[in-house]
């Protein structure tokens, strides 16, 4: 009896190519699942809401921090408590994030083959860290940087009693603007990955990116500076570099 043949590497790219436990769901069966899993997202997020707005008031100190003891006013009734209610929307939006991310994976797993999955669980992590990353940078180093330079600019005419309201909108603004350019890697990847862009076009191109990441720099950024720009753009660059580096490193 002759002995069973190794499985040869083809097969096992083959079975790579596989989606395994498919099942066949119709048209309707699909929307009903997206259906469940944004029903499920949703009640994530009022959950993280409701339990960010129980702990606003030290959110909201946490936020101040940047201002430098710039004193904040409420200009009109009940100002604060809207800005309690954006503040804790946005933290309720962090904190039901990876729940989120995990309803978005449950429902595109089972159309994704054995290859695909292997990638999707890297990516997924990558992105939610690169976006933590984001905010972290922004609140350590542009929002001061913003805030430093407008205190500055003012201090010899004018004195620096700022509405709470549109501080907070400021604040909020730039922080998630930062932690979604924090996303310019994992597209490359993904672009990579596809085979759309290959690295080498990725870096071919790097004089339009300097010049894209200086012009998002002047329209995402809520401020007028140039420093809060310079900052966010030059991120923009090194990400974007990052990126084309681990496309690079990928084979691709």
């Amino acid at each position: 009896m002759a002995p069973p043949k190794p499985e040869t590497p083809s097969s096992e790219e083959d079975d790579l190519d596989e989606i395994p436990d498919e099942v066949e769901m119709s048209l309707f069966d699909h929307l009903e699942e997206l259906r469940q899993r944004i029903f499920y997202s949703l009640i994530a997020v009022t959950g993280g809401i409701v339990l960010c707005f129980i702990a606003v008031k030290p959110i909201v100190k946490l936020l101040q921090i940047p201002a430098q003891g710039v004193k904040m006013l409420q200009l009109a009734p009940g100002e604060y408590f809207f800005v309690s209610l954006k503040v804790a929307g946005y933290s309720g939006l962090i904190l039901a994030s990876p729940f989120i991310i995990y309803q978005i994976v449950q429902f595109v797993l089972p159309g994704l083959t054995r290859r695909e999955r292997r990638i999707l669980g890297p990516i997924f992590l990558g992105s939610t860290f690169l976006f933590l990353i984001g905010l972290i940078f922004a609140y350590v180093a542009i929002v001061p940087a913003a805030l430093k330079f407008f205190i500055g600019y003012g201090a010899e005419v004018v004195e620096q009693l700022w509405s709470i309201a549109e501080y907070f909108e400021f604040v909020l603004k730039l922080l998630f603007v930062t932690a979604i350019a924090f996303q310019v890697p994992i597209i490359l990847i993904l672009l990579g990955i596809l085979g759309i862009v290959s690295s080498k076009q990725m870096f071919s191109g790097w004089r339009y990116v300097v010049l894209a990441a200086a012009v998002l720099g002047a329209i995402l950024t809520p401020s007028t500076d140039p420093l809060t720009q310079s900052l966010l753009g030059g991120a923009v660059v090194f990400l974007y570099f990052g990126g084309v580096g681990v496309v690079r490193l990928m084979g691709k």
